[in-house]
C-alpha cells in the first residue's frame, strides 16, 4: 500500500536522504582526508573555482579568466558551471570559510551529493514508492561506484551536471500527469536549467534519452487506455475524434515539451558556449582510438554484485589492463532484488515496470558502445544505469511480499557464493576479494536472517541499511581512486614566489600524470611550474591551463595536451628560435619563461633572458627589463605608426586604455596580450573597431590615424547576446505563468475552504 503522502512530508524524507549521504561522506573523509581530491579536482576544477569566486568578490562575472590562456574561457569550457546559480553561489559561500583544498573540493562535492540523494528520493517517492525503498533509491543513486569514483572525487561536472537528473526526471513525470493543472509545464524547466549549466554533456544527452522514453511512455499508455475506452471522450468532441484518438496522444505531452523549451531557453548561453567553443577545437579531432577507450567489458558486470572483480578494460592509454569493477558498485542488494524479480515472476515484473527495464537495457547496451567527441568514454552511462537500477529493483521489491524477499536475499547469498568461487579459480576477484567477499557475504547472511524473522520494520528498512553498509564497506576496502593520479599540491600555491603577477608565463613541464602523481613525487610540488590550471590559485597570468577542449587558438598552436603540458620538441624550438625581441613569444606577450628540471634547454639569446630562480623543480627567466604591458602598440607588418597608451584599465572581461594615435597615413596596430576568442568588440569615441588576430592567438586592433580617446575591448560574443536574450526571456515567461499558477492555486484552495 503507498504511503500517505503530503508536501511537508516529502521535504522531511528529501532531507533525511540528504542527510544520510552526508553522514556517509563524513566516514569517507575519516577514513581517507583526501578521497574527494584527486587528478582533474587538483589541477583543473578547484583552481578554477577559486578564480570564479574571486571574480564575483570583484563584482565580475567568470565568463573568462586572465590567469590561463589555454583555460581561458570559462564559460566554454562548460564543466565548470559558470552559468549555473547553484554552483556561483556555492562557490561564494564556500571560498569564504577557512577551508583548505581538500576540505573545499569535500565541501562542494558533499553538496551535490546531499542534493542528489534528494532528487532521487523525490523521484522514488513520486512513483508512490515506501519512504524505506525511496531512501534505498536514493542511496543507489548518489552513492554508486561511479559517483563516488569519478564524479565527486574527479570530473566535477559529471557530479554537477548529474545531481539534477533525478529532480528534471521527477518534474517532468508531474508535466506529463494529465490529474495535475495545466500549469504543470513549469516544473521541469528549472531543474533542466540547472542540469544543462551543470556542466556535463554526457548528462545532457542521458536528460535526452530519459525525456525521450518519458515522452514515448507516456502517449503508449495513452495509446493502451483509448483502446480501453474509445467513447471515453468530451461530450462536444466530434466522431473522428473519438474514432481517432491517437490524435490527441500527442498533445499529452505537450506540458513536458513546453517545460523542455523553457529549460532550454534558460540554459542557452550555457550550451551555445560550448558548441561555439568546440568549433575548431582539438576536441574536433580525437583519435579514433579514443572511441574505445572505457567502454563497460561484457564480462565486468558481475561487478555490480562484487565490486572487486577484475577484468581488462581500455584505458585512457588505450592499453587493455586489469581494472576493478569499483565503478559499478551498487550496495548488490538492487541486482539481487530485480533478477530474482525476472526470474520468478516475470510477466507480472514487465507489465509493472516494463518501460523502465526497456531504458535499463538500453542504457546498458550503450555503455558498452564506442562513442566519440566530448561523448567519448561510454562508461559514462553508469550513472544513469544505477538510478534504474535502483528503481527497478524497489519496484520489484515493493511487490514482494515477506517469502520472496527471504528469496531474494538467499539469491544474494548463492550469487556472493558462486562468484567468489569463480574470482578465485578464474584469478578475477582482484586483490581486494577478501575481506570484501567475507563481508559481502555476512550483510547477506544478515539480510537473510532479517527476513527469516518476519520483523516488518526491520524487514522494511534492510535492503537500504545493507547498501548502505555494503557501499561504506566497498570504498574502505577498495581505493575508489584507483587510476587517476594523485599530487601532493600544498596551500603555498596560494602565494605568488618565486613567480611574479605582472609577468606573462609559459611553463615547459613533462606529462604531470606521469611524473608528478605522488607515486613519482610524493613531496609537495607545482609552486614553480603551475602545472594545469594551477596558476590561477596565486593570480598568476600563464599560457599554460587545464582544457580537455583545448579551443582553436593558442591551444592548437602550441600544441597544448589536456593537462597544460606542451609538446617539448615544440617548445625546445620556440625557446631557441621564437623568443627573441621580435619572435612569436615577444609578439603575443610572453616575458616569462619556466622550465622544468627534467629539460636542459633554455630561452634564446641568452643575453634577453635573464635567469631569476632555480630549484628542484625547474628554472623561471625573465625577459630583460620591465615587465611588458597587456597593451601594446606595435608594427608586427612594417605598416603601422606607434602610438602612445596611458591609463591601461584590465578586467576580466573588459579592457580599456587612453589612446593618442599620430597623425599621418599609417594606422596604429594595438595589440593585446590576452587569448583571442571570437566575439571581442572594440569601439573609441562611440565608432566600432575591427578586432582581428594574428594565428588566433591574440586581438588586434587597427586604429585609424589622429584618432585619440578612450579605447574598449569588450568581449560580448554572438552567442552571448543571443543566449541572454533566450535565459531573459525564458525566465520572464517562467516568473509570470508561475504567478498566475500560484494565484489559481490560492483561489481553488479558497473555495475549497
Amino acid at each position: 500500500m503507498p504511503e500517505p503522502r503530503s508536501t511537508r512530508s516529502e521535504i522531511i524524507g528529501a532531507t533525511i536522504a540528504g542527510l544520510i549521504v552526508i553522514a556517509f561522506s563524513f566516514l569517507l573523509l575519516a577514513h581517507d582526508p583526501l578521497i574527494f581530491w584527486n587528478d582533474d579536482y587538483e589541477i583543473s576544477v578547484l583552481p578554477v573555482f577559486a578564480d570564479m569566486a574571486r571574480a564575483w568578490n570583484h563584482g565580475e562575472f567568470p565568463l573568462l579568466s586572465p590567469f590561463s590562456w589555454v583555460c581561458g574561457n570559462l564559460a566554454g569550457e562548460f564543466q565548470y558551471g559558470v552559468f549555473s546559480i547553484f554552483i556561483n553561489a556555492l562557490i561564494v559561500c564556500i571560498w569564504k570559510l577557512p577551508l583548505t583544498f581538500s576540505q573545499q573540493a569535500a565541501a562542494v562535492s558533499i553538496a551535490h551529493l546531499a542534493m542528489l540523494s534528494a532528487g532521487a528520493f523525490m523521484l522514488a517517492r513520486g512513483r508512490q514508492l515506501s519512504t524505506p525503498l525511496s531512501i534505498f533509491v536514493a542511496l543507489v543513486g548518489s552513492l554508486n561506484g561511479w559517483i563516488i569514483c569519478w564524479g565527486a572525487s574527479d570530473w566535477f561536472g559529471a557530479l554537477g551536471a548529474f545531481t539534477w537528473l533525478p529532480w528534471a526526471w521527477w518534474a517532468a513525470e508531474r508535466a506529463v500527469n494529465p490529474m495535475r493543472s495545466s500549469w504543470r509545464f513549469l516544473w521541469p524547466a528549472p531543474f533542466i536549467y540547472l542540469l544543462i549549466t551543470g556542466g556535463f554533456p554526457y548528462t545532457v544527452l542521458m536528460l535526452g534519452l530519459v525525456l525521450a522514453w518519458l515522452a514515448l511512455r507516456t502517449m503508449f499508455q495513452a495509446r493502451a487506455i483509448d483502446n480501453v475506452s474509445p467513447t471515453r471522450t468530451r461530450p462536444n468532441r466530434s466522431a473522428r475524434s473519438v474514432n481517432r484518438p491517437y490524435l490527441n496522444r500527442p498533445a499529452r505531452i505537450w506540458p513536458l515539451c513546453v517545460g523542455v523549451i523553457l529549460g532550454l531557453g534558460l540554459a542557452a548561453p550555457a550550451w551555445l558556449a560550448l558548441l561555439d567553443y568546440v568549433h575548431g577545437s582539438a576536441r574536433q579531432s580525437l583519435d579514433p582510438s579514443a572511441h574505445w577507450q572505457w567502454l563497460i567489458p561484457w564480462n565486468a558486470w558481475p561487478g555490480l554484485v562484487l565490486p572487486s572483480w577484475t577484468v581488462n578494460w581500455s584505458n585512457f592509454s588505450s592499453k587493455m589492463e586489469p581494472h576493478r569493477a569499483a565503478e559499478l558498485a551498487c550496495g548488490m542488494v538492487a541486482p539481487a532484488a530485480l533478477l530474482l524479480g525476472l526470474v520468478v515472476n516475470s510477466r507480472a515484473v514487465l507489465k509493472k515496470i516494463g518501460w523502465e527495464l526497456a531504458l535499463l537495457l538500453v542504457v546498458f547496451i550503450l555503455a558498452m558502445l564506442p562513442t566519440a567527441g566530448v561523448f567519448r568514454w561510454s562508461f559514462r552511462w553508469l550513472p544513469l544505469f544505477h538510478l534504474v537500477l535502483a528503481l527497478c529493483a524497489a519496484e520489484a521489491l515493493a511487490a514482494f511480499p515477506q517469502k520472496r524477499r527471504r528469496i531474494a536475499a538467499f539469491l544474494l547469498l548463492l550469487l556472493m557464493l558462486l562468484l567468489m568461487l569463480v574470482g578465485i579459480i578464474a584469478k578475477t576477484g582482484g586483490e581486494h576479494l577478501f575481506p570484501l567477499a567475507w563481508i559481502f557475504f555476512g550483510l547477506a547472511l544478515i539480510w537473510l536472517g532479517i527476513e527469516s524473522f518476519g520483523f516488518q520494520f526491520a524487514s522494511d528498512w534492510s535492503p537500504p541499511a545493507i547498501t548502505f553498509v555494503a557501499l561504506l564497506v566497498t570504498y574502505f576496502c577498495i581505493p575508489p581512486n584507483g587510476g587517476v593520479p594523485k599530487y601532493n599540491l600544498a596551500q603555498s600555491l596560494l602565494e605568488s614566489q618565486p613567480l611574479d603577477p605582472q609577468r606573462l608565463y609559459f611553463s615547459v613541464y613533462p606529462p604531470p600524470e606521469t611524473l608528478y602523481r605522488m607515486e613519482a613525487k610524493p613531496a609537495p610540488i607545482g609552486q614553480t611550474v603551475r602545472l594545469g590550471s594551477t596558476s590561477m590559485w596565486a593570480g598568476l597570468r600563464f599560457v599554460n591551463g587545464y582544457s580537455p577542449i583545448r579551443p582553436a587558438g593558442v591551444a592548437r598552436e602550441l600544441a597544448s595536451a589536456i593537462h597544460g603540458e606542451v609538446d617539448p620538441n615544440l617548445a625546445e624550438w620556440l625557446l631557441q628560435h621564437q623568443a627573441n625581441e621580435d619572435g612569436l613569444l615577444q609578439r603575443i606577450g610572453i616575458d616569462g619563461i619556466v622550465v622544468a628540471k627534467e629539460f636542459n634547454f633554455a630561452p634564446q639569446p641568452a643575453s634577453e633572458w635573464q635567469l631569476v630562480t632555480e630549484n628542484d623543480e625547474g628554472r623561471v627567466f625573465h625577459r630583460q627589463g620591465e615587465p611588458l604591458p597587456v597593451v601594446r602598440s606595435v608594427n608586427f607588418f612594417g605598416k603601422n605608426s606607434i602610438a602612445r597608451i596611458t591609463d591601461i584599465a584590465a578586467g576580466r572581461n573588459c579592457l580599456s586604455v587612453s589612446l593618442d594615435v599620430p597623425a599621418g597615413e599609417h594606422p596604429a596596430l594595438i595589440a593585446f596580450s590576452r587569448p583571442f576568442f571570437p566575439g571581442y568588440r572594440a569601439r573609441i569615441n562611440g565608432n566600432n573597431l575591427a578586432v582581428f588576430s594574428e594565428r588566433n592567438l591574440i586581438p588586434l586592433v587597427e586604429v585609424p590615424p589622429g584618432m585619440h580617446g578612450r579605447m574598449t575591448l569588450s568581449y560580448r560574443p554572438d552567442w552571448l547576446i543571443y543566449g541572454g536574450v533566450s535565459a531573459i526571456t525564458s525566465a520572464m515567461v517562467w516568473m509570470v505563468s508561475a504567478i498566475f499558477a500560484f494565484c489559481a492555486l490560492r483561489r481553488q484552495r479558497w473555495r475549497r475552504k
